[in-house]
């Protein structure tokens, strides 16, 4: 892990995973949110962990991390055996209160001996060291049947380097591959954008703006969240409940007609939002059939990251929400639209090889009353 100039945060052992004792039968206890956390390396993922884990904030966090680093300060604990005498994981508790533990097979058996603890665990988060791609990570914490009804995926949250971003974000010539720092903000919820600092006192406020603006045109529904050694306030970054469909804060943008969500002057080659408006109702069938061929088809030769949405439903007086990561997509009833609300589909994508024009005209497929 990066950023090795922190004060190792204090250890103790753990004794207990589970005390029984602090579970009352039948209780029902809401699921522990879960955090991913991304970035490129150096941008300061491991800055923004020892904050955590070193913060008096009063919160149970669990951290888990591919290994553990020279730069926490944390001695191996305990370890629990698996089957067969397997190692499964290394755990540590912090003095702030906060556990700290390693994924060395299964990241579902490392949540689920975390859930154990849950009535301990105000949230979890999920460090990503060496992967580029959060998506996967969003497929198991989102909706797997196994971990549903014991943890949510609550936000995905990526850090970036003010001082190095654009930097990062312009193409390898000697590389076919995509910079890896577009998929981590193309699928942020969340962006830190941290070491501003550093970014020169006499133009600080132009170069922030201008960085942003780069930031809104890969990915315009991110909160971007400014930010010194990652020391931010941490209500901002848990439980953004980013995947809730009944959130309210999730719906305000989309249904704010005044603000425009498409990033404009872009190729359709790079990274970037687009959004798409329809007044008429629809057939829910039909969007369900028009989403899969696009995201599991790549039916016009979209690459779709992201997609989110509110839909305007044949005899229906809810509003829907669409959420979409990658293949997997969700649509739900979210809330009964209100008196003042003018009823439509709004969906925002966010990807390559975006076409608006296709997009809308294939939607109208969906529109009730048409073949």
């Amino acid at each position: 892990m990066e950023d090795s100039d922190e004060e190792p945060p204090l250890a103790v052992e753990i004794n207990d995973a589970v005390n029984s004792n602090q579970l009352t039968e039948g209780s029902e206890i809401p699921p522990v949110g879960v955090t991913v956390i991304t970035g490129y390396l150096g941008s300061g993922k491991s800055t923004l962990i020892n904050y955590i884990l070193k913060t008096q904030h009063g919160k149970k966090i669990a951290v888990i991390l591919n290994e553990f680093g020279e730069e926490l300060g944390v001695e191996r604990a305990m370890i629990n055996e698996g089957e067969e005498g397997n190692l499964v994981e290394e755990w540590v508790e912090l003095a702030n209160g906060c556990i700290c533990c390693t994924v060395k097979h299964s990241l579902v058996q490392a949540l689920e001996q975390l859930v154990q603890r849950k009535e301990r665990l105000d949230h979890i988060l999920l460090e990503t060291t060496g992967l580029a791609n959060p998506a996967p990570l969003a497929s198991v914490l989102w909706l797997d049947d196994q971990l549903e009804s014991d943890v949510r995926l609550d936000s995905i949250i990526t850090v970036v380097d003010a001082k190095n971003l654009r930097y990062q974000l312009k193409p390898n010539p000697d590389s076919s591959s995509f910079p890896e720092a577009y998929l981590q903000i193309a699928f942020a919820d969340v962006i830190i954008l941290n070491k501003v600092d550093l970014i020169s006192q006499d133009d600080s406020g132009a170069v922030l703006e201008e960085l942003e603006k780069e930031i809104r045109d890969v990915n315009s529904l991110a909160n971007i969240i400014h930010s010194v050694r990652c020391q931010v306030d941490l209500s901002k970054i848990l439980n953004c409940q980013a995947y809730d469909p009944t959130h309210a804060a999730h719906l305000e943008a989309l249904l704010k007609e005044n603000k425009s969500l498409t990033t404009k002057g872009l190729h359709d080659s790079e990274v970037r939002t687009l959004c798409i408006c329809d007044a008429q109702q629809i057939d829910l069938d039909k969007v369900r059939i028009w989403l899969e061929e696009l995201l599991w088809d790549k039916k016009y030769g979209m690459d779709v990251y992201r997609c989110k949405g509110i839909l305007r439903v044949r005899n229906s007086d809810e509003l829907h929400t669409l959420q979409g990561v990658r293949e997997i997509y969700e649509i739900v009833p979210s809330r009964k639209w209100r008196n003042e609300e003018i009823q439509m589909n709004k969906i925002v994508f966010i990807g390559r090889f975006l076409n608006e024009e296709i997009l809308l005209k294939s939607l109208h497929t969906c529109i009730v009353g048409t073949n």
